[in-house]
């Protein structure tokens, strides 16, 4: 399955439902709710089997995904704001947070369930100023020099990527303290 072309076009979600879907230990689509599917344009059918990062925007920069997944691969929970991508083209802002799955016999992550919702306009504001400049240190230098980027940032606030983002979601004005503007 290939990646449709963005568009501008938006969907907003509902801010009393929740998108949930579970992949295996690699990334894998093994189950999503009716409002994942209906929301993405994906049937289930389509879906299961597919790497997930099959609605990843384009607009999301690398060093997001690096992050979460040395963070979830750890069994360790992560709220991360990410741009999705449709099936049409169209995009859609969440708040993600994860739950590993750990087999009690080996201790290895068997699965991961994400579930999904609403993301303030502030929250996305913020994040898509600081996406772009790391989508910008990427093409120019790899997405190490925006590791480095991203990792100044959040010490220069002495927080990390999920303390931002929870703070982002969680507190009104919060994000112009941190940004210190």
């Amino acid at each position: 399955m290939k990646h449709p072309k963005p568009t501008d076009n938006e969907i907003k979600l509902v801010k009393e439902k929740y998108i949930a879907s579970r992949t295996d230990a690699k990334g894998i689509i093994e189950y999503g709710n009716d409002y994942f599917s209906k929301i993405c344009g994906y049937s289930m059918e389509e879906l299961i089997g597919v790497p997930h990062n099959i609605i990843r925007h384009p607009d999301m920069p690398k060093v997001v995904f690096k992050i979460m997944w040395q963070t979830i691969e750890k069994g360790e929970d992560i709220r991360a704001i990410v741009k999705n991508l449709t099936k049409d083209g169209s995009f859609y802002w969440v708040v993600t947070e994860f739950e590993p799955k750990i087999d009690p016999v080996t201790n290895e992550i068997v699965s991961h369930t994400a579930f999904r919702r609403h993301v303030p306009q502030s929250a996305i504001n913020t994040m898509s100023a600081i996406y772009k400049k790391l989508l910008e240190i990427e093409k120019e230098d790899g997405v190490q020099a925006s590791e480095e980027y991203l990792l100044d940032f959040l010490n220069q606030r002495n927080t990390t990527y999920d303390e931002f983002v929870k703070n982002l979601i969680n507190k009104k004005g919060f994000f112009s303290r941190l940004l210190g503007i």
